[in-house]
């Protein structure tokens, strides 16, 4: 049986997407290649038609959804308001849907662990920061500010997801997003 030409590009990116959510969901190190496989309905052999290993996989995933986290951020709404952003981030539905989230929270540490960084990682971190900075425009130390926001954002959704009370959980996103807020609604010096 012959196969469309397009179909090993099509194999190659439903394995990247899989992998992208399932590093978000569930982390690198506890994504085996065999059950990611599996769930999309490939032999584990197969794989290898595709990618060299799974660190070349780990790499092209984050550097996809460094690329989607971007191109979200891109359509957000305009500079001054970031109050949309904040919300959204620090949302239940963020917090219950890591696997299409902010891959922040939970790659970072692992990332750290693993002794690695990524480009793609301080590239996301770099967009947010300045999506951020861009607007606080007109705020004293609006770039000390943004770190501060990222910080708190990325923090916040991970103690809130690592929590088993809901309740607190809840609490958690709340307070932070509250007092983001507020940072981000004072005005800066005439």
């Amino acid at each position: 049986m012959r196969y469309p030409e397009d179909q090993k590009a099509r194999t190659r990116q439903r394995i990247l997407d899989e992998a992208a959510r399932a590093f978000r969901r569930e982390g690198i190190g506890a994504t085996g290649l065999q059950p990611l496989m599996k769930q999309l309905g490939l032999t584990h052999g197969g794989f290898y038609a595709h990618f060299s290993s799974k660190e070349e996989l780990v790499a092209l995933a984050l550097q996809q959804i460094g690329q989607q986290w971007h191109d979200r951020l891109e359509q957000e709404t305009e500079p001054p308001c970031s109050q949309p952003l904040i919300e959204h981030y620090l949302s239940e539905h963020h917090r219950d849907t890591p696997e299409e989230g902010c891959p922040l929270p939970g790659l970072c540490y692992e990332l750290s662990q693993r002794g690695r960084s990524s480009p793609e990682t301080d590239r996301l971190v770099r967009h947010w920061l300045e999506r951020l900075d861009s607007r606080m425009a007109g705020q004293d130390d609006s770039g000390g500010q943004a770190v501060l926001m990222l910080s708190a954002m990325t923090g916040a959704l991970l103690i809130s997801r690592c929590v088993t009370d809901r309740h607190l959980s809840d609490r958690i996103l709340a307070i932070t997003r509250q007092a983001l807020l507020a940072m981000a609604s004072t005005p800066g010096p005439e």
